[in-house]
């Protein structure tokens, strides 16, 4: 996390970097903006919109968001091939005309990170534990801008305070309201209350990396 910290200084109102992780998968499935990414349906129905765009406001058509979360129960869809469809929970973007997206999925849940190698030796000679609060991951590209690797994290997650990995960085923590309004909900394809979750999300020129 220093390491990525140092290599991607983020200059004026840019959104935070943070670590890739290593549950993505090179290629995401394609999806339309709009779609879910949730094939299972166990978790809390939950809804992502925001923003790409330039560091100066100016929106960035086209721009591509690769999204992927672990489900209800804190694992990814390659840790449980037996019981998470293929590709579960994640999806492949692109920002319409004003640089907007959304996309629908379930609130995620916060989990532990593996232990049997030698993180877990370090995570029990340093007394911490092994937990990440709840998070959904990004990575967001367009031309002339540096791509960018984040997440957004739950508000209120447990965890948000400790995380394992030291990732966390306020500005990425995010509100995930809930709502409870048939006629909103139906105006996502939804049913029954949901979370709403904003996020825009602003790249720096290429020039400026």
């Amino acid at each position: 996390m220093l390491v990525e910290t140092i290599n991607n200084r983020k200059t004026g109102g840019a959104t935070e970097s943070t670590v890739l992780g290593p549950f993505h998968m090179i290629e995401s499935p394609r999806r339309e903006l709009g779609e879910s990414i949730d094939f299972v349906g166990t978790g809390t129905p939950c809804v992502v919109r925001g923003r790409v765009l330039s560091a100066d406001g100016t929106p960035l058509p086209g721009a591509e968001l690769d999204v992927w979360q672990a489900n209800d129960q804190g694992f990814y869809d390659v840790q449980q091939p037996d019981v998470q469809p293929r590709t579960n929970g994640r999806g492949l973007f692109t920002a319409d005309q004003d640089g907007g997206f959304w996309f629908r999925t379930i609130v995620p849940s916060h989990y532990p990170i593996p232990t049997d190698g030698p993180v877990g030796t370090l995570l029990n000679a340093t007394g911490r534990h092994a937990y990440r609060p709840a998070h959904i991951h990004f990575i967001v590209t367009a031309p002339g801008h540096r791509a960018l690797t984040t997440h957004i994290f739950v508000a209120g997650s447990p965890y948000i305070e400790s995380d394992a990995v030291f990732a966390v960085k306020k500005s990425l923590i995010k509100e995930f309201t809930p709502v409870d309004d048939p006629e909103q909900a139906a105006r996502y394809g939804l049913t029954g209350s949901f979370c709403l979750a904003n996020f825009d999300i602003v790249l720096q020129p290429a020039a400026e990396s």
